[in-house]
């Protein structure tokens, strides 16, 4: 069997930064199995696999897709930079002739079009509630795995994705983030119950207007993946987070993990999000099997 697969970088306009993830085109039903075998193998934050819904379907011209999500150990209800990867190889190398394109996933339909030299990814927006210091997520994650003594200004939790949003005080810059040492053992020892599956830390960004509004880097050791350089659905839920403390709509994010990431935030007023991003197609072959 021979598998079309691309490796993008997503989130970015040049290669060999933003968050790459690899995209499969089906022509034919998978065994399950496979799904996971290729993305153990590919061994990256995310592979996606793009699915015909019909038998007369094309990657050329039809508009809606199945999609589903893999990392090198588990399947994901959302990724937002492997949904945007397999938007690119759709309108950038297959030239899918549509405005827009319509995937079917996990997480419902999640839309993505083009907008000059953007990708715009329509997404759900997910609420993360503020915790009470001291309780069994703050005690045990977010200080002993991951900030120490720093100073937490707010702590968040989002159920419907299980991640944790610790925002840092507001005198940090930005280099305090990125200078931050993690350990995947730390996190996988802190929390076992299952009710976190991702760790979100941010920081303020520049005040004046101009600039990021906000920086962050995610974690999800619990997912296979230590660091994600750039991730959309940690953004599904900063961008509801940070249009609420900012009082903004209108967002420019920056994710400050080594290989670095830019998106633009639009949060609408229908429960959603629109996040735009650049990709730079940076592998094109088969996978044989």
């Amino acid at each position: 069997m021979q598998i079309p697969i691309f490796t993008v970088d997503a989130f970015t306009n040049r290669a060999f930064s933003g968050n790459p993830a690899a995209v499969c085109l089906l022509e034919n039903d998978l065994d399950e199995d496979l799904h996971q075998k290729i993305a153990t193998e590919m061994n990256l934050s995310e592979t996606a696999f793009i699915r015909k819904l019909k038998p007369g379907d094309d990657f050329t011209k039809s508009s809606c897709f199945g999609l589903r999500w893999f990392t090198p150990a588990n399947e994901v209800p959302l990724c937002g930079h492997a949904t945007l990867a397999s938007a690119a190889v759709l309108f950038h190398v297959q030239k899918n002739t549509n405005s827009v394109l319509t995937f079917v996933t996990l997480s419902g339909e999640l839309k993505a079009r083009q907008v000059k030299d953007h990708i715009v990814l329509d997404l759900p927006l997910y609420t993360a509630y503020p915790q009470v210091s001291q309780n069994f997520i703050y005690d045990r994650l977010s200080r002993k795995a991951a900030v120490g003594d720093m100073i937490v200004q707010d702590l968040r939790y989002s159920p419907d994705t299980k991640k944790l949003l610790v925002r840092l005080s507001d005198t940090y810059e930005r280099s305090v983030l990125e200078e931050l040492k993690v350990s995947a053992q730390r996190f996988l020892s802190a929390e076992k119950t299952g009710k976190v599956k991702g760790l979100i830390l941010t920081v303020k960004g520049n005040s004046s207007g101009k600039g990021h509004d906000f920086y962050s880097r995610y974690f999800a050791p619990w997912y296979g993946v230590l660091e994600d350089p750039v991730t959309g659905s940690a953004h599904a839920v900063l961008s509801s987070y940070w249009s609420e403390q900012l009082g903004k709509k209108e967002m420019l994010a920056f994710q400050c993990s080594r290989r670095g990431g830019e998106l633009k935030i639009s949060v609408r007023d229908d429960g959603r999000v629109d996040i735009a991003g650049q990709t730079a197609v940076v592998l094109k072959g088969n996978m044989s099997f």
